[in-house]
Formats: structure tokens, sequence, C-alpha cells
């Protein structure tokens, strides 16, 4: 019986420079798209997995990887009855809405204005806000802790003229009694010190966010309205946020998950120790103290994975709230 071309009797009889051939071109694809594979493997899929299962360990790493010891679900359960870690995850949920929510209601009206009323100098402005995002975070944590210096801290030493310029002593006299204020030295003022040095650092990345979806936005809306004589409030909140909602979905989502990973800021601020009574120490700090000082492995891994589930189930109820209805309107 003939045998019909292409079958593997028919392949067998080719010369192998054509089966090296036909090989390589099936496999140059994979071969090609291999190394993004291997170093996912390496460096992405095999630390969180050995996370996981380090948060089930006791280990310390200074005595060898034979010293890990199998405790099921003991960290977590420690992790639910520590104070340190509730405060940490408290402090954390505090500067995150405090230095969160100020950057949108700033940027997105920042931005309109820009977009909308200085067009000539949007780019330069823009810019200049978006310049302290891509600064340092530890060089920019080290000019605040001299801001906030109690003595000679630029922010007290405003104040206490403000305090007694005979122009504003009336709305800022009352501070004198007050001053100067121990900004990183007393409970009360590490969070909202931390919230501010947060807020001025990132708020230029949503203008620029908030800016981008603006530029979407066809201005013959706003033209329609002005000859319907909408003012330029009306026509920011009937078009503008409305037609902005998947942005703002997106730079929301944004700062839920860098807020509550925040590290860098509050442990230069405080030198390390989450400041008095712990009150800047955040989840990340937390994490990395009792990992890196303490040498509790497993605690820290087991921190890790509780501090994902609270970013991941924030941001899943911020998607379910706000995400659907925000995408939805634009399409």
């Amino acid at each position: 019986m003939q045998q019909r071309p292409g079958t593997p009797n028919d392949r067998a009889h080719q010369p192998l420079s054509t089966r090296i051939d036909r090989w390589q071109r099936r496999a140059a694809p994979y071969l090609f798209i291999s190394p993004f594979f291997i170093l996912f493997a390496i460096f992405g899929l095999f630390p969180i997995l050995f996370s996981a299962y380090l948060s089930l360990q006791v280990w310390n790493p200074v005595q060898g990887l034979g010293t890990m010891r199998f405790v099921g679900l003991e960290n977590y359960v420690f992790l639910l009855d520590d104070p340190w870690f509730w405060r940490s995850m408290s402090n954390t949920i505090w500067i995150a809405i405090a230095s969160g929510l100020p950057q949108h209601l700033v940027a997105i009206p920042l931005a309109f204005a820009l977009v909308m009323g200085v067009r000539s100098l949007r780019h330069p402005l823009t810019a200049i806000y978006f310049m302290p995002y891509i600064t340092s975070a530890v060089a920019v944590a080290l000019v605040f802790s001299t801001i906030f210096g109690t003595q000679f801290g630029v922010l007290n030493q405003v104040m206490a003229y403000l305090a007694q310029a005979s122009w504003s002593a009336w709305l800022f006299g009352g501070l004198a009694d007050t001053l100067p204020i121990n900004w990183l030295g007393r409970a009360a003022y590490i969070k909202p010190a931390i919230s501010i040095l947060v807020f001025w650092q990132f708020f230029g990345f949503n203008v620029v966010l908030y800016t981008a979806g603006l530029a979407t936005i066809p201005r013959t809306y706003y033209e329609a309205a002005q000859i319907d004589g909408a003012s330029t409030r009306q026509s920011f909140w009937h078009i503008t946020l409305p037609l902005l909602r998947p942005m703002i979905f997106f730079a929301v989502t944004f700062t839920i998950i860098g807020n509550l990973q925040l590290f860098d800021q509050p442990f230069i601020l405080t030198g390390g120790t989450g400041g008095t009574a712990q009150s800047g120490m955040t989840a990340a700090m937390y994490l990395y103290r009792t990992g890196f000082e303490w040498l509790e492995m497993g605690t820290a891994a087991a921190i890790s994975w509780l501090l994902f589930l609270v970013i991941g189930t924030l941001t899943v109820i911020h998607f379910y709230f706000f995400g659907r209805s925000g995408l939805e309107t634009r399409e």
C-alpha cells in the first residue's frame, strides 16, 4: 500500500539535515522564551514556594538549613496573639489611609487644573511634581528627618515664626506653648510625620496618572458643556470624575498595595526601631526585625503571608465596590 506524503515512514527517509532543521524551527520559540521562565522559576517562583514552606517551620538561619523544625501553623497562631503584630498592622493601615487618601484628593483637582487651566506649563509642572517619586526613598527620609528635627528642624522653625509674627499670630498663636514639637520622639506625632513624608513623595506619581487619564477625555465633552452653560466645577463633577473612574481605580489600587508595604521611610525616620512605643513600626518593618534582628525566619515568613492576605483582601474589596462600576463606565 502506498504511503501518503508526510507519514512517519516518509519522514524517516528524509535527510538528517532536513530533520534537524525542522526540529530547530519547532524548538527555537521555546528556546528563546526559556530564559524568562528559568529566571522566574529561580528568583520568583522558588522564593514564593520556599517562604510558604518556611512559614511552617522554626528556623534560625545562622545555624544552617539542617536546623529547620516543622511546627505547622504555630507561627500563624503566635502572630494572631502577638500584640506587636497587631500594632504594626494598625500602624500600617493608619499611615496608609492618612497618606494615601490625601494623595488622590490633591492629585485629581491638581491634574485637572494642569490640563484645563495651565496647559502651556503642564509638562514642566508635571515633571516637578514627579521628581520626588523618582528620588531615593532613603535620601528623602534623611532630608525629612532633618526637617522634623526638634530644636533646629525647618518645620518647627516655620511654626515658631507663624506663632510669633503679627500677621499670623491670630491663627497660629496657640502653637507657641507646644513648640518645639518632638515629631520623631513622641508617639502621637510619629505616624503623622511618616504620613506627611509618604504623601509628599508619592502624590506626584498620581498627578502623572491622572494627567494621562484626563488627556484621553475628548475635549468636545467640555466644549458641549460650556455651550450648555456648565461651570468649571460642574464640568469637573459631571464629566471629569465619571470618565476618570478607571484611572482612579488603577491609581488607588497602586496606593493600597504600595502603602501597605511601607518600609524605607518609617525605618529611616525611626532609626529602625519603630519609634516610641513602636508607633511607627509598620508590618514590613516588623517582618524585617523578626527575620534579620531576632533571626526568627519562620515567623517572618508567616508575617509576609499574612500581609499578603491583608493586601489581597483589601484589593479585592476595592475592586468589588469601585472597580467593576468604574471599568464598566468607560466601556
